[in-house]
C-alpha cells in the first residue's frame, strides 16, 4: 500500500493530528499507511530517517501555513524534494492549506490544493468537513497508484544513493505502537495573555487587507482601515463616498467587559458595551477564542474558534449588512 508522508511545521501539530484521525478509514481498509516525524524511534537519526521517507513515500502532503512557509526545512528542503519527485512522476504531492498564507507563488502553488479551492482549513466553520475533503483527495491519489497506473512512475524514479540503509530505516520506524499518545497540556495566564495579543494583531492585519481587497474588487466601494492605538482599530466601508458600514475592534481592559477582544458597530473609543465578544479559553490541547454569541442569533455561542476563524467572524459582522442589501 502507498505510504503518506506529512510535511508540516510543528506549530501545526494539532491540525496534523486532526487530519490523521480523518485518514483512519483509509488505514483500516489497508489503502494507505501514514508516516510523520513523530514516528521516529529512539536512537534513530532524525534527518536521515525523514530524508529516507520523503524520498520513498508515494504520497506527500504539504501542510501549508505561514509557519510552514517560514520554515527553512519545510519549505526549503522537504517541499523542494517533494516537488522534484512529483515532477519525475515518482510521487504525488498534495498541498493541504491549513491556515491563510501567501502560498500561490510557491513552487507547489500550481498544484490543485485541498480543501476545495484552497480554502484554509481554519476558515471552515466545520473543520471535520474540511479534513474529510483532504481524506477524499488522498483516497483518489492512492487509487491512481494502484497496479497498472504506477508503471511510468516507477520507471521515472531517480536513483537514490545507498538504497539498502534507506529501505531498512522506514521499516524500523513502522514497528507497531499506539497512536493514542496525546497528553493533556496546561496553559498559564501568561500563555493566554500572549495569545490574546497575537490574535488582536492578526485581526488588525486581516481587516486591513480585507478592506483593501474589498475596494479593489468592488467598484464604488472603498474600505478604510484606521488604527486608533495598540489596542483598538476602526474599519469603515464607503459607497460613492457615503459611509455604509463602520466597526470597532478593541481589547478589553479587564474592568467590566473582561479581557477579551470585542467588536462594536460604529467608531467609538468607549469601553462600556459591545455587539460581540471573544474570550480566551483553553481545553486540554490548545488555546482558542470563544464567541459570547450576542450577534449569532441563536447559534451555539461557545464554539472554539481559531484566530483565523475569529477574525472572519468579526469581519462577517461588518460586511453582513452590505451583503444583505
Amino acid at each position: 500500500m502507498p505510504s503518506v508522508f506529512f510535511s508540516y511545521s510543528h506549530h501545526d501539530e494539532p491540525l496534523r493530528d486532526q487530519l490523521e484521525v480523518q485518514l483512519a478509514m483509509l488505514k483500516h481498509q489497508g489503502i494507505i499507511e501514514a508516516w510523520h516525524d513523530r514516528r521516529i524511534g529512539a536512537g534513530q537519526d532524525l534527518d536521515d530517517t525523514i530524508d529516507a521517507h520523503i524520498r520513498s513515500d508515494e504520497i506527500i502532503l504539504l501542510l501549508v501555513s505561514p509557519d510552514f512557509i517560514a520554515s527553512p526545512y519545510c519549505y526549503g528542503i522537504e517541499a523542494q524534494t517533494a516537488m522534484e519527485r512529483h515532477a519525475s512522476g515518482d510521487a504525488i504531492v498534495i498541498p493541504v492549506i491549513l491556515r491563510p498564507c501567501d502560498w500561490h507563488p510557491a513552487p507547489f502553488g500550481r498544484l490543485n490544493a485541498t480543501p476545495t479551492d484552497g480554502k484554509p482549513v481554519t476558515l471552515w466553520s466545520n473543520q471535520d468537513q474540511a479534513f474529510l475533503e483532504v481524506a477524499r483527495a488522498v483516497r483518489g491519489a492512492a487509487q491512481r497508484l494502484q497496479p497498472g497506473a504506477s508503471a511510468s512512475r516507477t520507471t521515472a524514479a531517480p536513483a537514490a544513493p545507498s538504497p539498502a540503509p534507506e529501505a531498512s530505516t522506514p521499516a524500523a520506524a513502522t514497528l507497531p505502537r499506539s497512536s493514542n499518545l496525546r497528553l493533556a497540556k496546561h496553559f498559564t495566564q501568561r500563555d493566554k495573555d500572549a495569545y490574546r495579543l497575537e490574535a488582536f494583531a492578526f485581526m488588525a492585519q486581516f481587516f486591513e487587507q480585507s478592506l483593501s481587497e474589498l475596494s479593489e474588487r468592488n467598484d464604488s466601494y472603498e474600505g478604510v482601515f484606521r488604527r486608533h492605538d495598540g489596542g483598538r482599530f476602526f474599519a469603515a466601508v464607503y459607497r460613492n463616498g457615503a459611509a455604509v458600514a463602520r466597526g470597532t475592534v478593541f481589547l478589553g481592559s479587564g474592568a467590566g467587559l473582561g479581557q477579551g477582544i470585542h467588536y462594536r458597530d460604529g467608531e467609538t473609543t468607549a469601553d462600556n458595551s459591545f455587539n460581540e465578544s471573544l474570550s480566551i479559553e483553553a481545553d486540554d490541547q490548545r488555546l482558542y477564542l470563544a464567541p459570547f454569541g450576542m450577534a449569532m442569533m441563536g447559534q451555539p455561542g461557545r464554539e472554539k474558534l481559531s484566530v483565523e476563524s475569529a477574525a472572519e467572524h468579526f469581519w462577517g459582522l461588518l460586511i453582513a449588512p452590505l451583503q444583505r442589501s
